[in-house]
């Protein structure tokens, strides 16, 4: 357990390693907290935060920097944000998200998100249900079926698939009229569940176009799953990231191939409110290095998405969490009115 003056010590230390960027020693510490407390002091209290792990003495230098868990500690019990803050940030940032066009509004969080941060931006797209309205099958030659999905609202997917034996048309019709007579109006994934238990009083033929069906179906709705990146270079310019070329190399993949941020963000969806994660304390982030505050944004009291702000471990959480809380909000706002 750590007492009142090594819980005072371990949040100057982060908040002045925030600040300044610089390892922190017994002096500045001494004069940080405004303790009057000999240097002698307050090293023997730091040499028992490094025992638990808490800081650590980066090489030779005498001052000290927290590590992933002294990050955590300060988030989760330290960490004061000044919510008198956020009005003034939700009045600059209003006007661009002002859009009927819920790409546009994705996109402009994301830039804002960046801008605001001096960090990366991160949006994930709202994502629906796909739902289809009708389904045609049209025999080709070689065995080759057309495959046309149309949703409630018009958008038309086409997909050409191979079966095993040639169809015909008639067959292929009747295929569709099962389709459309029993699942239309469900999402995907409904139909797929009420395929396990029919499938068996379908002939296999048939039984096998419904499940090509379903996973086109399926397949379309997962390209609408996006994340929107902004300001990537921004990393450039942290002093912990410029000088490893390797470890750049990684994040920009990283940025560049989104899967591993699709993740992150799916996980961040099931979250309330803003949440915290701080590399190498879990493998949600793949990096040590960076740290990312993450808030889901909803559509008519609905989740369907989550932004965020991905920076260094060094970065001011207290600002962060602002930011991210008020362009959920406005956000939720945007596409919430813009329907």
């Amino acid at each position: 357990m750590m007492d009142d003056r090594s819980k005072l010590l371990l949040k100057a230390l982060v908040e002045r390693y925030i600040a300044d960027g610089q390892p922190v020693g017994s002096r500045t510490l001494a004069k940080a907290t405004g303790l009057e407390l000999s240097p002698a002091t307050i090293r023997n209290v730091m040499s028992d935060l490094e025992e638990l792990g808490l800081i650590a003495s980066p090489h030779t230098s005498a001052g000290r920097i927290p590590t992933a868990r002294g990050y955590r500690l300060f988030v989760d019990t330290m960490l004061t944000v000044r919510r008198e803050e956020l009005a003034g940030m939700g009045e600059l940032a209003a006007p661009a998200l002002e859009s009927a066009q819920p790409q546009r509004v994705i996109s402009h969080a994301a830039q804002m998100l960046s801008n605001l941060s001096h960090f990366v931006g991160v949006v994930m797209a709202p994502r629906r249900a796909t739902v289809f309205r009708h389904i045609e099958f049209l025999s080709l030659s070689d065995r080759r079926v057309l495959v046309i999905l149309v949703s409630p609202d018009g958008d038309v997917q086409n997909r050409v698939i191979h079966t095993q034996t040639q169809l015909t048309q008639s067959q292929l019709q009747e295929a569709a009229n099962f389709f459309n007579a029993h699942y239309s109006g469900l999402a995907m994934e409904s139909v797929r569940e009420r395929l396990k238990s029919e499938l068996e009083a379908l002939r296999s033929e048939i039984a096998e176009l419904m499940k090509v069906a379903v996973d086109i179906g399926s397949e379309a709705g997962a390209e609408q799953d996006k994340v929107v990146v902004a300001g990537e270079r921004n990393l450039l310019s942290v002093s912990e990231f410029s000088s490893d070329m390797d470890n750049l190399r990684r994040m920009f993949d990283l940025f560049e191939q989104k899967t591993q941020l699709a993740r992150l963000l799916d996980v961040s969806a099931q979250a309330d409110g803003v949440r915290i994660y701080i590399g190498g304390e879990s493998q949600v982030v793949p990096f040590e290095d960076l740290s990312v505050v993450t808030a889901p944004y909803e559509v008519d009291g609905q989740v369907v998405g989550t932004l965020g702000v991905i920076g260094p471990q060094r970065m001011p959480y207290d600002r962060m969490i602002q930011i991210v809380d008020v362009t959920a909000k406005l956000v939720t706002n945007a596409l919430s009115h813009g329907k």
